[in-house]
């Protein structure tokens, strides 16, 4: 019997990377891990760059999703050192994937809202709520990396589902 199939969520970040599981099921989607990948401050980039891979290919490794699905990085006119940092992550997570044949796809911001809420505007506290929603949490997800990680995971969750029919 083949497994039901099981989608990573990923939310880039150099200091944390959230990440989060979701399978499918008859029941609708099934929360099976969340957490954080975390890389040390007082590390050189290229050290925390490779952190944030190494921890991505345990999770990749233990749990062999079926897809990993991304928020697509939009420059930050504001803060454009943020924006760098946050592509380096990012980088090391989509080789990490790809080396180890996960299929990567990407999602906007927008995307990610309007599927979860409806709204391409959503506040992160609505987001919040429609994850917890979704999966029969007690409380809102925490941290926001984890949080976010897990409405990229629902977003393909839904968008796949779509797809199918």
């Amino acid at each position: 019997m083949q497994r039901p199939e099981l989608y990573l969520g990923v939310d880039p970040g150099l200091q944390r990377t959230g990440y989060a599981l979701v399978q499918r099921s008859v029941q609708g989607p099934v929360l099976r891990e969340g957490g954080i990948i975390r890389s040390r401050s007082d590390r050189s980039l290229a050290e925390r760059v490779h952190e944030i891979a190494a921890g991505l290919r345990e999770v990749l490794q233990e749990f062999r999703p079926d897809a990993m699905a991304i928020e697509q990085v939009f420059s930050l006119v504001r803060n454009p050192k943020s924006a760098l940092l946050m592509a380096h992550a990012r980088g090391a997570i989509l080789m990490t994937a790809v080396d180890l044949g996960v299929p990567v796809i990407h999602y906007t911001p927008t995307q990610v809202k309007r599927v979860l809420t409806g709204s391409g505007r959503a506040s992160k506290e609505q987001i919040q709520r429609a994850i917890q929603a979704e999966l029969g949490l007690d409380q809102l997800p925490e941290p926001h990396d984890v949080a976010d990680a897990f409405a990229v995971a629902l977003c393909h969750y839904y968008t796949h589902a779509l797809a199918r029919l």
